[in-house]
């Protein structure tokens, strides 16, 4: 849980939640923002088709294919040829966009975090983001490494490796999201697709959005949990700002403190009472509605007492992704719900 915590509250931009559970990832969003997310420009990586199966093998020295960069080569599950960009990312997120986008064949190795799509797990994932082993990294023979914020150094010391790093730190808002989308599918020459994985998300997300029912005269109250010492996220994380698409208020707001990642106290979730709580440490704490109706004085909050606790998915609420359109999506059906019950 502490590196769960830690992630969040000095950036989450690792992003995994390593609560102990290998399927959880980072905790929540940083508050660093994303103004462009960049390469470092120690050697451009060449430009490349690519293939859409995850690669499963490992780095070799094979004669570099010489298909033209406009053909796309029969999918199969061989590594990058060497004039192919061999990417390796040391990001969930990073790397569920980078399958959003189809460019996973494009990928020799993920982080020990990197579990979705199924197809990453197939890669070499022995890696860690939290302590990067430089020669490791440089044993994939990557032309670029993404990760999620730089706060090990990591850049400088492939940098005479002739690594570069890509970095897209922990979003703070869907725009960020988006702009990491579209400068992975610049890096990866996938820009037909990432524009299309961000318009899909844009209407759905608008859909959404738009289903709601008129919002009430009092605007539903919620808390996110993000594990049971009562560690939140306010409203300028990133996951704040998805609850705020649908009009909910966050109690963690009103918390005297000046970290986006406040530690709360029964004491203020009780008296706040927020009409529906968010659980984002099923996975790494296995937190439930029942986990949640049996701490003291709990049964008095209206979100307990009237079957609002809603368990959601660690690794997509931790991550900011493609997948937060199911948040999105999950946390409007208990929006709903809740208006309807009113």
């Amino acid at each position: 849980m502490q590196h769960r915590l830690l992630a969040g509250i000095v950036g989450l931009s690792l992003v995994v939640a390593a609560c102990g559970d290998d399927s959880s990832t980072d905790t929540a969003d940083t508050t660093d923002t994303v103004a462009d997310s960049t390469v470092a420009t120690t050697e451009a990586p060449a430009d490349t088709t690519v293939p859409t199966t995850p690669d499963t093998t490992t780095p070799d020295t094979t004669t570099p294919d010489t298909t033209p960069a406009t053909t796309a080569p029969t999918p199969d599950t061989t590594e990058p040829s060497d004039d192919e960009l061999r990417l390796l990312s040391l990001s969930p997120a990073l790397t569920e966009m980078v399958f959003a986008i189809g460019a996973d064949d494009l990928l020799v190795a993920v982080d020990s975090f990197s579990n979705y799509p199924p197809e990453a797990m197939e890669l070499p994932n022995e890696l860690s983001a939290y302590e990067p082993n430089v020669e490791a990294i440089a044993g994939y023979e990557p032309d670029v490494v993404l990760i999620s914020g730089d706060f090990t150094g990591l850049g400088d010391q492939l940098e005479p490796l002739g690594i570069e790093v890509w970095d897209g730190p922990a979003a703070t808002t869907l725009d960020d999201t988006y702009a990491q989308i579209e400068g992975l599918g610049e890096l990866t020459g996938n820009e037909d697709e990432a524009a299309a994985v961000v318009a899909d998300m844009q209407a759905d997300i608008d859909e959404i959005v738009a289903s709601l029912p008129p919002a009430p005269e009092q605007p539903l109250t919620y808390f996110h949990e993000l594990g049971p010492e009562l560690y939140t996220a306010t409203s300028d994380t990133f996951i704040g700002a998805v609850y705020g698409l649908l009009g909910l208020e966050n109690v963690a707001d009103a918390a005297a403190d000046e970290t986006s990642y406040p530690q709360l106290n029964a004491e203020f979730l009780i008296e706040a009472n927020p009409d529906l709580i968010f659980l984002a440490d099923t996975k790494c704490c296995g937190e439930s509605i029942d986990t949640v109706s049996e701490r003291p004085g709990w049964d008095a909050i209206a979100a307990v007492e009237n079957g609002a606790v809603i368990e959601m998915d660690d690794d997509i609420a931790s991550r900011w992704g493609p997948r937060i359109v199911e948040y999105l999506q999950a946390a409007a059906d208990a929006v709903q719900a809740q208006l309807a019950a009113a």
